[in-house]
């Protein structure tokens, strides 16, 4: 009956023993090996010595070891209870599936609090290097010796990410929504905190592995586009201003004046206005638009018709407005200009670079404007060769974001408010070169008021799950223009 041999990462924590047994009370289970970069012995064990934990070598010594049916990968070293019968049920639905991987939803424990926490179902455009699968995988041991076999970088912290995009591209990945184990939580940093994580100097060097491990990917499997761009051409309408800052809004009566007076203290060589969309605000925004709108005919408060807009459906209203200028610049209700030039600025990064979207670099801050970490966020993963390749690993493409306007008014933006300038961004980057500024031009001002600062686990997975469809989309477009 054994099936599965198991793999476990050690670093002398005291609550391996009840794991291991637990494991071998499984008839399924053949062998356990702890993996492990120093020498251990552990309750009659195998320790695998490795260097890095998830490196390519690590990887390829799990294959090695993977001479049963399954393989079973615990990704953490926190306390891991299974379920009732759970690795039979994990073993049945592989087979019954024929899944190259099998997750499942689980239980997590913070702080002695015990909850559910469900997890998504994977799609083609699940390429995101966290995506949650939780702690445990349930690996088909022949898919991990066909994509080890076919490694070719040599990654310190990329291998478990290269093995699961690998195995991804001829076996199912499979979601079982069921609570098959109980994990212990150790990160109880909010989503605001957490979300920015992947921008964080200190993961440089694991995220230049990670685009390496998605741009192979992306060439196995006919979605990677070469460094070939269409011209961008900028006499294609006339437009009465230059630029129109726009601002989507609705009950921030706390910063909106902010924001827009730092619209107002810009200097530039052309005109430029701002279009503020009010979405029906009933906390005294409104009357705040009215007021700047009054004392200065730059400033368009535009009230949409419908009622049924999120923020893209704002940014819609005041793009297709007679109002908007040749570029529609970015800028949230919460947030500041960094100082009086970033109009101008981002205006000829398009004639430079000759660009059909510019991303700039912001700060984040408190609201003293106190630099807090991660502090400044460039995203220099953005290359020019190869930024829209690598655009559909990560969550998002910095900010400020600004579009040639006649670009966008072609391919509308999502009625959603959240996401929607990211699916923008990837539609245009399949086409077009986005335009890179890499010194601060921006103030991204956190409080409890932003509207991703505290996203309990359902709104994080809808969240993610959209995103994911996002990407599944461009994904599979770019697929069909290499075909074409």
């Amino acid at each position: 009956m054994s099936k599965v041999n198991c793999f476990i990462p050690y670093s002398g924590q005291e609550n391996i023993s009840d794991l291991i047994s637990e494991l071998k009370s499984s008839e399924l289970v053949k062998n356990i090996f702890l993996l492990s970069t120093e020498n251990a012995e552990v309750l009659e064990t195998s320790v695998i010595k490795v260097a890095d934990l998830w490196s390519t070598k690590t990887i390829q010594e799990i294959s090695k070891y993977s001479n049963t049916e399954y393989s079973l990968i615990i990704t953490n070293e926190t306390k891991t209870e299974f379920g009732q019968f759970a690795i039979e049920r994990f073993y049945n639905i592989a087979n019954d599936v024929n899944a190259g991987m099998v997750y499942s939803d689980y239980y997590e424990v913070k702080e002695n609090q015990r909850s559910q926490h469900p997890v998504i179902d994977y799609q083609s455009g699940s390429l995101r290097d966290d995506f949650n699968f939780g702690s445990v995988l349930f690996y088909n041991s022949t898919a991990i010796k066909e994509a080890a076999s076919r490694m070719k970088g040599n990654y310190s912290f990329a291998g478990l990410y290269d093995l699961r995009l690998k195995v991804s591209e001829n076996h199912p990945l499979f979601r079982v929504p069921e609570m098959l184990y109980t994990k212990v939580e150790t990160d109880l940093r909010k989503s605001g905190q957490k979300q920015f994580d992947y921008v964080d100097p200190k993961n440089r060097k694991v995220q230049i592995e990670m685009e390496e491990a998605v741009t192979e990917h992306l060439e196995n499997i006919g979605g990677y586009l070469e460094p070939k761009f269409d011209e961008v051409k900028f006499d294609e309408e006339n437009f009465e201003v230059e630029a129109s800052v726009i601002i989507p809004v609705k009950n921030r009566a706390k910063t909106v004046g902010d924001a827009i007076e730092s619209v107002l203290k810009q200097i530039t060589k052309f005109k430029f206005n701002l279009i503020v969309v009010d979405n029906y605000s009933d906390d005294g925004t409104s009357e705040i638009i009215k007021g700047f709108a009054d004392k200065d005919d730059r400033v368009v408060r535009l009230v949409p018709a419908r009622k049924d807009l999120g923020i893209g459906g704002c940014w819609n209203e005041a793009v297709h407005s007679k109002y908007c200028g040749k570029f529609s610049v970015q800028l949230d209700s919460d947030d500041i200009y960094a100082d009086e030039n970033t109009i101008q600025t981002v205006v000829d990064a398009f004639y430079e670079q000759k660009c059909g979207m510019v991303v700039g670099t912001y700060k984040m801050t408190n609201f003293k404007l106190e630099e807090i970490p991660p502090g400044i966020i460039d995203h220099k993963e953005w290359t020019p060769d190869n930024g829209r390749n690598n655009a559909l690993r990560i969550n998002g493409l910095g900010a400020p974001r600004a579009f040639y306007t006649p670009l966008l008014r072609k391919i509308k933006i999502p009625n959603t408010s959240y996401g929607e300038d990211y699916a923008v961004g990837l539609a245009i980057s399949r086409n077009y070169q986005i335009g890179r500024i890499y010194h601060p031009i921006y103030m991204c001002r956190r409080w409890e008021g932003n509207s991703d600062a505290a996203l309990d686990v359902a709104k994080m997975n809808a969240h993610n799950t959209y995103k994911d469809r996002i990407r599944t989309i461009e994904l599979t477009a770019r697929i069909n223009k290499n075909k074409k």
